[in-house]
């Protein structure tokens, strides 16, 4: 082969390499939520722990904008326009539905048990009250039982908003969700969305691991990490056996959950939740 085609086959591939990678979509990224207005601000739902993907019309990105191939039949009912929500399969199943949407071709039995949880509609330019009346009636009209719009709930009182919290968390949830009812959607860390949970969680760099002693001498105790503020700490509880066996691997990041920070800046009561992949 002479050196003019290859050059032409290799532009070629460059080309449909482009053409065929999304943009990431413009997704709206809560803040943490400190009473910045009365309650009755706001629109409350729970806040699923699933993969947050994004219908853009035509297919499912993730919010990176990788695409996520879902059967045919999952989608073929969404309307065009763009939709933001999670992919969920019930509580404590992050995991499962993390693996089944980096597959290329998962089986059927698994996406049955996905169900696609909508949260807002970007391309509706519309205070969100608004949003929520325009996307969850078509949602109700599609009348497919794996598609849901995510309840939204009005409350007047902050001890309203806890009861509603504290049900949530009873059932196994991880928290609730705030949506400034008068905000348009906003691109980016935005105050017009505000998560209230009981935890913060966030990700850091697996540095090294630490031997486990007694019941887990043999396996791993702890791993040392790195925030990306370059505080270094352990973590040694949130992981089952199977993960002291095998931890996440160095240079991995890893999700965590802990209750404040002490007056170095270290998370106080750290613990592992998973590690984090790239969606």
């Amino acid at each position: 082969m002479n050196i003019q085609l290859t050059g032409w086959l290799l532009a070629c591939l460059c080309y449909l390499q482009i053409a065929c990678a999304s943009p990431a979509p413009s997704v709206q990224l809560a803040k943490v939520y400190q009473a910045q207005q009365p309650v009755s601000h706001y629109l409350v739902s729970e806040k699923f722990d699933g993969v947050r993907a994004v219908w853009n019309g035509q297919q499912l990105l993730t919010r990176t904008g990788q695409v996520i191939h879902a059967p045919a039949w999952f989608t073929s009912e969404l309307p065009d326009m763009e939709l933001d929500g999670e992919l969920w399969a019930g509580y404590q199943n992050f995991e499962f539905v993390s693996a089944v949407v980096r597959r290329h071709e998962a089986s059927e039995q698994d996406w049955r048990q996905i169900h696609y949880l909508i949260f807002d509609a970007p391309s509706v330019a519309v205070p969100f009250a608004q949003r929520y009346d325009v996307y969850s009636q078509l949602i109700d009209q599609l009348v497919q039982p794996h598609v849901r719009a995510v309840p939204q709930y009005r409350f007047t009182t902050k001890a309203e908003l806890d009861e509603f919290f504290e049900q949530v968390l009873a059932r196994g949830g991880e928290g609730v969700m705030l949506h400034e009812r008068q905000a348009l959607h906003q691109a980016g860390r935005s105050s017009a969305i505000l998560k209230y949970k009981p935890y913060f969680d966030a990700e850091a760099e697996v540095l090294a691991h630490l031997p486990g002693k007694g019941k887990y001498q043999g396996m791993m105790g702890a791993i040392r990490v790195k925030t990306p503020q370059g505080i270094v700490f352990k973590i040694g509880s949130g992981f089952t056996d199977d993960q002291r066996r095998e931890p996440p691997p160095i240079g991995s990041q890893v999700t965590y959950r802990y209750q404040g920070v002490t007056k170095f800046g270290k998370p106080r009561f750290a613990r592992f939740l998973r590690v984090r992949q790239s969606l």
